[in-house]
């Protein structure tokens, strides 16, 4: 019997079976008379660097080689429980499904090419040829460093490397409109026009892989000293072990009576399908555009960013459930307003969300470690930030705006709903980080690491562009934009009568008058000693007095630099998030759609991009 030839494929945010490159070649290669490996060893690696690993050492006496997961800026685990959660669900679905088709999924602990390097030498002691190691381009400084590392050890090794396309998103590289990511504008319009029409933009998917070779007859174990938990539960219990679930706030949100949460979802690639499959059938799709501003319940928007940015579900398979609905060519969304009907206002929204998500992973391409810098893309040094480091006013007025405690109420039922659910809206994404870097004037980036630890959904390019885009050293061509909270939550219409602040701050549910439950400190004296709030802090001593009274056109809330007011509802060039916008006559494959006729509104429309 001739000796094992493997090949290694190395994943990371490409959690999928299905419409997946390396799966599908090679699926066929290994079809063919001649193959070039006879086994095959999917490796999924939870980075030390990303995520606390202390919970997978074997013993209690051990001690991790590992620095801890933290943030830069601020100190916070990067990777929380929601998020934590959601992962651990994808990847053992993957297991499964690989294992469905006579393959399997070997989960590893440490850093990406310190892993590669002790599976080719465990490899080599036992005379088992390596034939190559295979792993998807992925845009970020960690993610580069990654892709450096893994090839150094199989260069190493003398064994061949390759790097393939990412092809999650929605516009294939080789599709883009120019070759170097220099090229890029700055301003998301632009980029937009030179790629419609959308719905024509995308590939098709690809088969489903039918057979794969099966995992080599001996694989190395784990390296010590950590051991790989043998099911789901238990891979929970090591992710979650080390975090400790009040993330060192004095007195963290509680889980008010009633509230349930807009994202109860679980993460792989069947979910993830299903949720798609729901969001059509429901006619949430077709809708979309005009309940995308939602923030209670489970449908006003898409949902799938935690899907996309996992790569659980690729950009071009919803394009193609949406093509199928639009044209009706699957009985999928049969008898719901739309069907056949052409590309609606809905499911173009869609389209062009998913192509903020697309923009701003090429925008971390062009900009590289400036995403990660208070500077940001414009390298702006002209702001006067406040840091917590250096003011214990300032660390004070974090951990309020951590906690929910500002005393601005969207603000703070945002902050405690992310907590509690590792979700919040994308308007109230806005909000909260104009809030913070405008309102505040507090380094950005502490938003954006706070995010990045609690949300399910969180993405590398579309979070940090995001916030470098409100804090407005982004790509925003109006940088001076602020939106008032009081502002976004009555004249628009986004909570006019208080009930998605009452539903996350139960101790502002008595009350009737919308104008102090967006701003508490209103209150009068006697309503304060009735609902036992006399004293506390977030209502008598708001972090910032934003005012805004419905039916004058004025806020008198500071701003950065002396700017009062701010813009509500205010537009952005760019952003990252997670919709897509789009018209709603009926249009069919060969024409103009109706979304495109409105492009310049909805760029306007959709600051915060690539959060659906």
């Amino acid at each position: 019997m001739s000796s094992p030839r493997v090949l290694i494929y190395f994943i990371r945010r490409d959690l999928r079976f299905l419409d997946s490159p390396i799966l599908n070649e090679v699926s066929k290669t290994f079809q063919q008379s001649q193959h070039p490996y006879t086994h095959f060893l999917p490796v999924y690696v939870f980075a030390a660097q990303q995520i606390e690993v202390s919970g997978f050492l074997s013993t209690a006496s051990e001690r991790s080689p590992f620095p801890e997961a933290r943030s830069n800026a601020a100190g916070f685990w990067r990777c929380g429980h929601h998020r934590a959660r959601f992962l651990a669900e994808s990847v053992w679905e993957l297991k499964k499904a690989l294992g469905n088709v006579g393959s399997g999924l070997e989960i590893r602990v440490g850093m990406a090419g310190q892993v590669i390097h002790d599976l080719l030498e465990a490899f080599e002691k036992e005379n088992t040829e390596v034939t190559a190691v295979w792993m998807t381009e992925e845009e970020g400084m960690e993610e580069k460093r990654e892709e450096r590392d893994v090839k150094k050890a199989a260069q190493g090794a003398d064994i061949e490397f390759k790097l393939w396309t990412d092809e999650k998103y929605f516009i294939h590289d080789r599709d883009l409109p120019f070759q170097n990511s220099r090229e890029l504008s700055d301003v998301f319009t632009t980029y937009r026009k030179q790629i419609e029409p959308l719905r024509e933009a995308p590939r098709r998917t690809l088969p489903e892989p039918s057979r794969l070779p099966p995992l080599p007859p001996r694989i190395p174990p784990q390296s010590a000293p950590f051991t790989i938990p043998n099911t789901l539960d238990d891979l929970l219990l090591a992710l979650h072990k080390p975090l400790n679930e009040t993330y060192g706030l004095a007195e963290p949100p509680t889980w008010p009576k009633g509230a349930t949460s807009a994202h109860p979802f679980h993460g792989g690639e069947t979910t993830g399908h299903d949720r798609i499959k729901h969001l059509i059938t429901s006619g949430h799709m077709t809708t979309y555009k005009d309940t995308r501003n939602g923030m209670l319940g489970l449908d006003f928007s898409t949902k799938l960013s935690a899907w996309l940015a996992l790569g659980c579900i690729t950009a071009r398979q919803v394009h193609e459930y949406l093509i199928a609905f639009e044209d009706g060519t699957t009985d999928l969304g049969k008898g719901v307003h739309g069907y056949g009907k052409g590309e609606n206002k809905g499911t173009a929204a869609v389209r062009f969300e998913l192509l903020w998500r697309d923009y701003f992973r090429l925008a971390t391409r062009k900009f590289g470690p400036r995403l990660f810098r208070i500077e940001g893309f414009k390298n702006d040094n002209s702001a006067s930030w406040k840091y917590a480091h250096k003011d214990p006013d300032t660390q004070a007025k974090v951990t309020r705006f951590l906690q929910g405690t500002t005393g601005t109420g969207f603000i703070d039922a945002s902050m405690r709903e992310l907590f509690l659910t590792g979700y919040t809206s994308n308007r109230l994404r806005q909000n909260v980080a104009s809030y913070l870097a405008k309102h505040c004037s507090i380094d950005w980036r502490v938003g954006a690491e706070w995010y990045e630890c609690m949300l399910a959904d969180y993405d590398v390019s579309s979070n940090w562009g995001n916030w470098q885009y409100v804090a407005g050293v982004g790509n925003d061509p109006r940088e001076t934009r602020v939106f008032n909270p009081v502002k976004q939550q009555k004249a628009n219409d986004y909570d006019p009568h208080g009930e998605y602040v009452r539903n996350w701050i139960a101790e502002l549910r008595p009350l009737d008058d919308p104008q102090i439950v967006f701003q508490p400190w209103k209150m009068g004296e006697g309503k304060k000693k009735e609902l036992g709030l006399e004293g506390c802090e977030w209502v008598e001593q708001p972090m910032k007095r934003i005012e805004f009274h419905v039916g004058r056109n004025a806020g008198r809330g500071g701003g950065r630099n002396g700017r009062k007011g701010g813009v509500a509802g205010g537009s952005r060039g760019g952003g990252r998030g997670r919709s897509t916008g789009g018209g709603y006559r009926g249009r069919g494959r060969g024409e103009k759609s109706w979304g495109q006729s409105r492009k310049g509104k909805m760029d306007r429309d959709h600051e915060m991009m690539g959060n659906q």
